[in-house]
C-alpha cells in the first residue's frame, strides 16, 4: 500500500498518544471544510490523507479495545465527505469532535 505519509506509516504514528494521532486527523479534517467549495481536488486530497491517518490509528495495536470507537468515527467521516447522510453526521461536528483532540495534544506538551 502507497502512503502520503510515509514517515508516519513507517512506525511514527505508533509512537504518538491517541490524542496526538487524532488531532493529526483534525487537521486534515479542517482542511476538508477549508477546501470543499473552493478546491474539490484539494479537498478529496484532504479526505484522503484523513482516511489514512484514521486507519493508521485503528491499525495501532495499542488502541485494540478502542478500535470500535475509531471505526465509528471513520463511518461518519466517509457518511460526511461522500454526503450519504446516513449518520445524520456533518463535517462541522466532525471538525468539532477533533478540535478537543488538537487543544489537549497541546496541553500535554
Amino acid at each position: 500500500m502507497s502512503y502520503q505519509h510515509t514517515s508516519l506509516a513507517e512506525g511514527r504514528w505508533f509512537t504518538m498518544p491517541l490524542v496526538e494521532q487524532l488531532a493529526h486527523v483534525g487537521s486534515e479534517v479542517g482542511r476538508i471544510l477549508r477546501w470543499k467549495e473552493k478546491n474539490p481536488q484539494d479537498c478529496e486530497q484532504a479526505f484522503l490523507r484523513a482516511l489514512e491517518l484514521l486507519d493508521l490509528t485503528i491499525q495501532d495495536p495499542r488502541w485494540k479495545g478502542r478500535r470500535k470507537e475509531l471505526t465509528r468515527v471513520r463511518e461518519f467521516l466517509c457518511d460526511a465527505m461522500l454526503g450519504e447522510n446516513a449518520q445524520r453526521s456533518d463535517l462541522i461536528d466532525l471538525d468539532r469532535y477533533f478540535y478537543y483532540y488538537a487543544i489537549a495534544s497541546r496541553i500535554d506538551r
